[in-house]
């Protein structure tokens, strides 16, 4: 009831909503976009005529963004609150816009990253899967604990790690996780998964750069091993 209301001119392929959920957000223009942030219109004009009058009043995106709360409710259909809203989305689109990926650190050798790894898991009763995404550079981007419980292939999957690395865009992953008994040597399972990991990671062409294995005081590194090359 509200679709017909508010577009009664247009087809439904039209909606701004649906073309975005069929085409995605970067085919839609200005005045898509402004009519589903303002959500529904007026009595006088449905929601795609408001965004477009809108628009108009102010030509050029950094015009519409020095607008004030006042100068926004001169159109109908818009009272305070969404004027507000409409200013509020405005500065959150520019903080986001200004926002940095974040860092932290860079990996150096696999030594400095065991030994981190050993002071964080060490004192874990169960093995905790952990995964380092780089950036190019080798730079931190993201660390995340993916599975906490026996390596093994029904609980550890490489989709779940590349799934994370395509979303943020890593260049590179380092796996790292421990064995609660204190011995680093890294079993069967291991190795088979870190085989797995490898493969998968060279098809995406996300490299597999090291899988560190953590006892109480000691690490195992399979690329220093030589296990990955």
């Amino acid at each position: 009831m509200e679709k017909s209301l508010l577009l009664q001119e247009l087809p439904e392929s039209s909606w701004p909503r649906e073309r975005l959920l069929r085409t995605g957000e970067k085919h839609l223009s200005d005045q898509e976009l402004l009519a589903i942030i303002l959500r529904n219109g007026s009595r006088q004009q449905n929601v795609m005529e408001l965004a477009g009058t809108i628009l108009r009043t102010f030509p050029s995106l950094y015009e519409l963004k020095q607008a004030t709360v006042q100068e926004l409710q001169q159109f109908k259909g818009i009272g305070e609150t969404r004027a507000i809203e409409l200013k509020a989305m405005m500065e959150f689109g520019y903080r986001i816009n200004c926002a940095l990926q974040p860092k932290m650190g860079r990996v150096q050798s696999s030594l400095s990253l065991g030994q981190q790894l050993i002071s964080e898991l060490k004192d874990y009763q169960q093995e905790h899967l952990v995964a380092f995404f780089l950036n190019t550079k080798n730079e931190i981007i993201s660390q995340k604990t993916l599975f906490i419980g026996s390596l093994n292939q029904s609980i550890a999957h490489p989709r779940e790690i590349f799934r994370e690395a395509v979303r943020i865009s890593a260049a590179r992953v380092v796996l790292g996780h421990n064995h609660p008994s204190g011995n680093p040597i890294p079993s069967q399972n291991d190795l088979e998964f870190t085989e797995r990991v490898r493969e998968c990671g060279e098809m995406m062409g996300i490299e597999l750069l090291d899988h560190i294995i953590t006892g109480e005081t000691k690490y195992f590194s399979l690329r220093e091993e030589k296990y990955l090359k």
